[in-house]
Parts: structure tokens; sequence; C-alpha cells
């Protein structure tokens, strides 16, 4: 490993550019990711240190930290190189980045810029070279990425100096403790256990927090471990975060369904969109619950990730397996997507907020749209891998329902691309690719009844958002304007259509129960109160358009914030 820059430039071979291209990726293709990666942050870490080369700091220069990580990268290069490709790592440098161009706000610089020495530090432990460095302590709290976290036992919350020795595997901080004390933690980070010892104190059990981990099986018998991060202070997608500790059974929670999950992705054939390696995967950031208490939902309501972060995601604890599996290839699709946006410029984007995207409910950038066919082709992949292999009439019913709408919504959003005139010949290449594999996928049949529910979804998502998104030109113009008054809403049908309700009792059960005209008089009923109301509006004008479908409905379905008085009808 080198801070110097390398000019040569990286050559991506066609065969593994058309994998990523069509939303796939063999084993071959991510690790060339990963070199690209690599190198970049190689890169950003050299701008960063020259910016932070006359920062005033109590600590560890900068340049010393890394040439500590560098000596430790000689002796232990795979080990190093993990470090540098943790998720948290590249969250780190983009921080740091922001930071000193003003676009980002947090601690004091000095004790950020000291995350440096954290890493030399953990280098240096899993290296087993000798380094001593004056290390940042917040709450006497010291991270050591990829290892666990080192508590002095006594300290308060304000951040302060310590001084960290690392030898042979070992290490020992001293810092401030109580009423002006000074404190000695001894331990072993990279053992098993990592017990700590103090010599005031004696064993200090509660001193050496140990990351976590959650492991599977792979395909060839090997055991493959990614970290469940809930410790490294730069976990987020970009704040600086204390520690979030997980109970024990809510960790065991994780890894059951991690485990499970990881089951769920196992294919013979992992190069397709959707078909992921569990073992791409390099971190996952809990959000939420530190208790199985209360019980969360069957499916993921929030999950994130960042270009900065490759391979890693910011996921809430559903309550399956299948769940969390989706999610897996969801955000792993938009590392992928961001890996290449590193490497190719694949669009021109004024950053402007005007498309529909058919998974948001609010105005998307091109970058967005990109972004969202990215993963979304692959959520269709999986889904359809789902069906395949479906045991029993509900499993193929709900998967088939969501590989329906996951290819529509997609294949709409390709177009969408593709007529915007700001692709370039690398985006156009990507979105080209996406759009044969799904055009493909739209020619294979799906239940009669799955298929109906997603269309009536699709539409009914599109329809709500123009109602709440668009204000009415009156005059037919092409050009979208927006409401001044829109604020976000929740959508309530993509996941409510996904099963045929079997007594139907809203106006949305009856709709996707398939029985149009009763869901017409309720949505009727609910209209008589607000006439205007987007979602009761939205389904009216959906029933309708099922019921009697010619010219009329499509062009109300077109453009339904047109309808500025409704007149509804049963």
């Amino acid at each position: 490993m080198t801070s110097e820059q390398d000019c040569a430039p990286f050559r991506m071979p066609d065969r593994l550019f058309a994998e990523l291209a069509a939303g796939g990726g063999s084993a071959e293709a991510i690790a060339f990711l990963e070199r690209v990666e690599r190198a970049r942050r190689l890169l950003l870490l050299r701008t960063l240190l020259d910016r932070l080369g006359t920062l005033s700091t109590p600590l560890t220069p900068v340049t010393e930290a890394w040439g500590v990580l560098k000596e430790a990268a000689e002796k232990a290069p795979r080990a190093v190189d993990d470090l540098l490709l943790a998720p948290a790592t590249g969250g780190w440098i983009a921080h740091m980045l922001r930071r000193v161009h003003g676009t980002a706000t947090g601690p004091p610089l000095w004790l950020e810029a000291g995350h440096l020495c954290a890493l030399a530090l953990s280098a240096s432990l899993q290296a087993g070279t000798e380094a001593a460095l004056d290390v940042p302590l917040t709450g006497g709290r010291l991270p050591i990425p990829g290892l666990g976290l080192l508590q002095l036992p006594g300290a308060d919350e304000d951040s302060t100096v310590g001084r960290a020795v690392a030898s042979r595997g070992e290490l020992t901080v001293t810092g401030p403790g109580p009423a002006g004390s000074t404190v000695r933690v001894t331990c072993r980070p990279a053992s098993a256990g990592g017990r700590a010892y103090s010599p005031q104190f004696g064993p200090e059990p509660d001193a050496w927090v140990p990351s976590r981990t959650l492991t599977h099986r792979g395909s060839d018998g090997t055991v493959n471990a990614i970290a469940l991060d809930d410790l490294d202070p730069y976990r987020d997608l970009d704040d600086h975060l204390p520690p979030a500790r997980l109970d024990e059974d809510e960790a065991r929670e994780w890894q059951r369904l991690f485990g499970e999950a990881a089951r769920i992705l196992v294919h013979p054939d992992g190069t397709g969109p959707g078909r992921v390696d569990p073992a791409m995967v390099r971190a996952i950031v809990p959000l939420g619950r530190t208790t199985v208490n209360p019980p969360p939902p069957p499916f993921v309501q929030v999950s994130a990730s960042s270009g900065d972060s490759f391979a890693g995601m910011l996921v809430a604890r559903p309550g399956s397996a299948l769940a969390l599996a989706e999610t897996l290839v969801h955000e792993l699709q938009h590392s992928k997507l961001a890996a290449l946006l590193h490497l190719f410029p694949l669009l021109e984007d004024d950053r402007a907020e005007r498309f529909y995207a058919p998974w948001r409910t609010d105005p998307r950038h091109l970058t967005g749209l990109l972004h969202g066919l990215y993963a979304f082709t692959g959520v269709a992949g999986f889904w359809r891998d789902r069906l395949a292999g479906a045991e029993g009439a509900e499993a193929a019913d709900r998967a088939a329902y969501f590989f329906a709408l996951r290819r529509l919504q997609s294949r709409l959003t390709a177009r969408t691309l593709l007529t915007s005139g700001r692709l370039t010949a690398q985006g156009r290449a990507v979105v080209s690719g996406l759009t044969r594999v799904l055009d493909g996928w739209l020619r294979e049949r799906v239940s009669a009844a799955a298929l109906a529910r997603a269309r009536t979804a699709a539409v009914l998502h599109r329809t709500e958002w123009r109602l709440r998104n668009v204000a009415a030109s009156g005059g037919g113009s092409s050009d979208l304007g927006f409401r001044p008054d829109r604020t976000p809403w929740p959508d309530v049908c993509t996941y409510a259509f996904a099963a045929r309700p079997a007594v139907p009792r809203t106006a949305d059960e009856y709709l996707a129960s398939g029985d149009p005209g009763a869901a017409c008089v309720r949505y009727a009923d609910l209209l008589a109160d607000d006439p205007t109301e987007p979602h009761a509006l939205a389904g009216w004008i959906v029933a309708r358009a099922l019921l009697e479908p010619g010219h009329t409905a499509r062009r109300t379905l077109a453009r339904p914030e047109e309808l500025l008085q409704p007149q509804p009808r049963a």
C-alpha cells in the first residue's frame, strides 16, 4: 500500500462491463470494482493528508499515523486492505473531505482527523507491529476499527487525549480517569474475547467491547463473516455517531435472520441480476431497536447505502429473512452502480428533481432514477428466482406479484432515462443492458391474478403521485409544474396489494381483489367527505378506468391532476 498517486488507468474488460451493465456481476466483476474502490480511497486519503498536514492537533500527526499504517500493510496487506475497504472507513474519508471543504460539521476537526490514528492502531494490532500513538478519546472511549471499542473506566464525556501503545497484538491505553487520576487498560483486541486488565482495578470485563460479526456458510462450505457494526463512529452515511451496542437477544436475532437470508440467496449461477453472494456484503449497520421487542414488520421499513461506503448498508431489522435477503440485493445493487459511477460518467444531471420514480413518493433527479432502475432491476431478478423456486401457492403468488410489479416499474424508468437525452455513451450502454433484461422478463408469464394486482398497484401509485405532486397546467403543457404544498405521503398499496384479500372490506382491498365496481362505490363514499383527498381520488380514477377502459380513461390516468373538481359516481 502506498499513498503515492498511480497514474496508470483502470481498464475494465468489456465482458465485465457487460455483466454489470445488465445488472449482474460475477465474483470477478465485483473483485474488479473492489480494486477500483481501493485505489479511489488511497487517492482520496492522499488528498486528505495534504489538507490535514498543517492541522494543529494534540494527537500524533497524520503523517506519522500514515507511516504506522504503511508499515502494517507491508506485513499484513490483506488485513490492512480489509480495513481500508471497510464501509465505515470510506464514510470517514468522505466526511472528512466534506469537513475540510466546509460542507459538513461535527466535533472539533482535530478529534475527527484523529480517527486516522485509530485506523493505524487497528492495522498495527492486526499485523503484529509496534506503534505508539496519541489518540482521541470521547468519554474515555477509543474505537479500534474492525476490532472493537476500548472504554477507560470512570471517564467523563469530555473529548481528551490518550496514549495507545501496540506491541505484538497487545494494546495498552492510558488516559485521564476519575478525579484527575490516570487510568491504564491493557487487552489483546485481535484475540478471542480480548479481555481487558487495569493495574488499578484488576480485570475489567466492560473495558473491551469486541466488534460483532454475522456469519454464514458459503456454497463451498467455508464460513464467511461480515461486520454487524454498532460501534464505529463513522458507520452512518455522514454524521459522527456514538456507539449503540445491541443487546444479546437483538444480536442473536440478527444472526438468525442473516443466516436464513444467506441461504435464500444461494444460487448455482450467481451472476445475473438479483443473484448475489452474501460474502459481497462488508457491513450491516443496524438501525432502530436494541431489543427484540416490539416485533418488527415482515418487510424492511428503512434501508440506505452510500457510494462512499462500498458494500455497506444501514438496515432496520425486518421480521423475515426473505425481506432481509431482498434488501441485501437492493443495497448491493446501489453499491455496484456507485462504483461504476466512480469509473464512468454515466449521465449529465442538472440535479433538478422533476421525474417520476415508481418506488418514491417525491420527484427525483436523473441520478436517483438511474440508481432506482439499477436497484429494482436486481430486486425484480430476486423475485423471479423466488417464483421459480416457490413452495406453495401463497409464496408463488407473492413472488409473481413482486416480480411483475418491479419489472414493470423498472422498464418505465428505463424509458424515462433513455428519452432524457442526458445519458453518456457508457450510461446508454448500462440502461440499454438493463432494458434488454427487462424486456426479456416482460415476456415471461406470471399468473393473471398477480399480474393484474401488479398493474393496478403500479398505476395507482403513479396516479396518486401526480395528484399529490403535480400542479394542474390547465393548458396541457408537457412541462411539469409542482404543487407548492406537496408533502411526504405514505405508499400504502405496494405491500397491501401483494396478496389478494380473502374478505375485502375497504376500497383498496376491493381494488386489490379485482372488484373495481365495489371499490369505486367505496372510494366515492370517501370522496363525499373530501372530494380532493388524493388517495381516494387516485383509487376512484383507477377503478373507473378498469370499469370503462378507453381513450377518456387513458387521458385521465395520464393527467389526473387536471381533475380539479372531480364528480365521482358509483
